[in-house]
């Protein structure tokens, strides 16, 4: 390839939009650090605040952008704005795969993200010469990428606890919370245990179908889920098969998400 094509590459404009604005840092560092000298715009952590970005400023060169954001999911982006440039997706799910590579996605990257997810998916931009405008992948491509990063949900996390270490089947864990920067998980039948990793690294190890982040500091499984009521400010309140500590809500934002994630059952 052009070596001058190779360095505009690297020193394009890119857009980060990511609801977690910790996570959106990391990857943005991972980027300066792949491609020194790009320039970063971010993190965006909402459809309304990327909208506008978007339609306010010149298009970037590429997007890496999170699926699941603080108002809604980020698909509703391409139903308002006309977006010609490459897009990278990375989130914690596999479930909008299709849905990701039909949007101007190039590559699907599943968190936790590492410095090689992200140099493997430059390489590919590179390899396709997507420096303009992103090529659409037929149906055929499409199911190869999707069956390149179909992952190996976690099956079980290994815990210490009284001076032993045991394992806790995924299949025995009613719900994840974090507090005080722990992450602890809660077992059917009430035991907890804390875990290295955030929330979200864990979530990501996790298969989607089986586990539902309902806010920042909850990840809940299907199967401890007994009832779900409208709350207040068009809230949602999940009742697990036991008591829980505190209310589990579920946004305004996430609401419809996570009844559609039921329905899927």
């Amino acid at each position: 390839m052009d070596k001058t094509l190779q360095l505009n590459f690297r020193t394009m404009d890119i857009l980060v939009i990511e609801d977690e604005v910790k996570t959106g840092k990391a990857l943005m560092r991972m980027i300066q650090t792949i491609r020194p000298g790009s320039m970063l715009q971010g993190p965006l952590q909402k459809v309304s605040s990327a909208v506008a970005h978007l339609q306010q400023q010149p298009q970037p060169a590429l997007i890496f952008m999170d699926i699941q954001l603080a108002d809604g999911l980020s698909f509703e982006i391409f139903k308002q704005v006309e977006i010609t440039c490459p897009v990278i997706f990375c989130t914690a799910f596999n479930e909008y795969a299709l849905d990701a590579f039909r949007a101007n996605g190039v590559d699907y990257i599943l968190k936790p993200f590492s410095p090689d997810a992200i140099q493997a998916a430059f390489d590919k931009l590179d390899k396709l010469g997507l420096y303009q405008k992103a090529q659409q992948p037929d149906a055929a491509l499409i199911a190869k990428l999707l069956q390149l990063h179909e992952p190996e949900w976690k099956q079980s996390f290994l815990v210490y606890h009284h001076g032993k270490y045991q394992p806790v089947p995924t299949d025995n864990i009613a719900y994840i919370f974090v507090r005080n920067e722990t992450t602890t998980i809660v077992t059917n039948t009430g035991e907890q245990y804390a875990i290295d990793g955030s929330l979200e690294e864990t979530s990501g190890q996790l298969d989607p179908k089986l586990f539902f982040r309902i806010n920042r500091r909850y990840l809940v499984s299907f199967k401890a889920i007994k009832e779900v009521e409208h709350y207040f400010a068009r809230k949602l309140l999940v009742k697990l098969i036991f008591s829980t500590e505190e209310k589990l809500l579920v946004g305004k934002d996430k609401a419809t998400t996570f009844l559609n994630w039921l329905d899927k059952r």
